[in-house]
């Protein structure tokens, strides 16, 4: 397995480490300037209209109007250099349900002049960009949702990708009454960015490149295993401290003004795996109300959310116990008699599983309030309950003269009794 390089928010602290981490801080603005000097890409078209149009109608002729089919959630992941994305993007898979790979913008840019921008710290041009991801939205692995890692970086991009969700929405309206519905839903759009510090971005960059020297070295040597690409900016203190320039002077404005259009998610990337991971979980919870079409969400929206069950369970318990001891004292007893002492006998003996069953064909059950009864007791006592009505057919009466057997129905109650188990500790541990 290749190691992680992406995101490596604990930095072992060594004399090589201060000396790099000084040499970073003592780069001149002058050199960063130098470095990160405009080129080629700088020198292109920049009204995104043009491009987004140059773009959308080479695809509309190509494959058709009706085969414009896109994907239903976009995660726009952003983020600093060393921030994570690499790492985070699996994760950010797994929350969201999503089993295709995420797509990195940079992996999809490997012309020779893509390539020379990307080695210099700059990057690739808008309408490159725009042309290839488009294409790429329109995989069919990618339909019901994807991760875009590395975009939108630039003004014109997001601008790009604000008319793809309006061409988007248009589709939705124009296909939504017809066979071809469930291929143009309507989009939802999540932009979660990972921020980091312009010294712990250096750090890791640098960190990354000498785990990555280290590893293709060892596969080289024993040859046992993949060369790992190594960027040149992962080597140089410039060029890394270059890198993050670039990231805050033109995709982090980029990057902010999406705040304006869709569900925005900053997270604070300075931490462990565990706990940007916690932030990411607890940013991205499930919304019906964001991402279902409304159609949908009407017809679901009259059902109560299990969240808000939970909100008064307490006190709706609490007050029903009370309404079993005054308005119905005698068969209440009644029941506790029986949990006392034929159910906890049982569920004693099963303390070390956390789950015992009970069967019964007491005819005391019969009446439903009674199994409400039983359900409350247990969930009072921090026991979680499960009543269940099972019906058996047994054999009653047979007539030899024409072989007819007739059937007596018994039914059966069982109940599910589960509780923390007990741990048993073992010999020698």
């Amino acid at each position: 397995m290749s190691p992680d390089f992406e995101n490596m928010p604990e930095i072992p602290t060594s004399p090589a480490d201060s000396a790099e981490s000084e040499a970073s801080r003592l780069v001149t603005d002058q050199a960063v300037r130098a470095a990160g000097s405009p080129g080629v890409e700088d020198l292109e078209v920049k009204d995104a209209h043009v491009i987004f149009n140059t773009v959308w109608n080479d695809l509309e002729e190509e494959i058709g109007h009706e085969n414009l089919r896109f994907t239903k959630e976009l995660i726009l992941l952003g983020g600093a250099p060393g921030s994570g994305k690499g790492t985070n993007s699996n994760f950010i898979s797994k929350v969201r349900g999503l089993t295709c790979p995420p797509i990195i913008v940079s992996d999809l840019l490997n012309t020779p002049e893509a390539q020379r921008i990307k080695e210099a710290g700059g990057m690739v041009g808008d309408t490159e960009v725009v042309g290839i991801l488009f294409r790429k939205l329109l995989e069919e692995d990618y339909r019901d949702g994807c991760i875009l890692d590395g975009f939108p970086r630039t003004r014109v991009q997001v601008e790009c990708l604000h008319l793809l969700v309006q061409k988007m929405n248009q589709l939705y309206r124009e296909y939504h009454t017809t066979p071809l519905a469930i291929n143009f839903r309507k989009p939802t759009v999540h932009a979660v960015v990972l921020f980091i510090d312009e010294k712990t971005s250096i750090e890791r960059q640098l960190l990354r490149g000498r785990m990555i020297a280290e590893h293709n070295e060892r596969v080289e040597r024993e040859g046992d295993g993949k060369i790992i690409e190594l960027r040149a900016t992962d080597l140089d203190p410039i060029a890394a401290k270059s890198r993050y320039r670039v990231f805050k002077e033109k995709t982090w404005d980029a990057l902010q003004s999406l705040k304006q259009i869709y569900h925005y998610h900053f997270i604070d990337a300075d931490g462990s795996i565990d706990e940007v991971e916690r932030k990411i979980r607890m940013e991205l919870d499930y919304q019906s109300s964001l991402e279902l079409d409304p159609e949908t969400y009407d017809a679901v929206r009259g059902l109560p959310l299990a969240t808000e069950l939970g909100v008064h369970a307490r006190q709706e318990l609490v007050r029903r116990l009370d309404s079993y001891q005054l308005e119905h004292t005698e068969l209440f007893h009644q029941v506790i008699h029986e949990i006392e002492n034929k159910f906890i006998p049982i569920v004693q003996r099963h303390a070390i599983a956390g789950l015992s069953i009970i069967n019964s064909e007491d005819h005391l059950f019969d009446n439903p309030l009674v199994l409400a009864m039983v359900i409350d007791v247990f969930a009072e006592r921090g026991f979680r309950a499960v009543a269940n009505i099972n019906l058996a057919e047994t054999p009653d009466h047979f007539d030899l003269q024409t072989g007819k057997i007739t059937c007596k129905t018994k039914k059966i109650f069982r109940f599910q009794v589960r509780f923390e188990g007990s741990v048993i500790r073992r010999a020698g541990r």
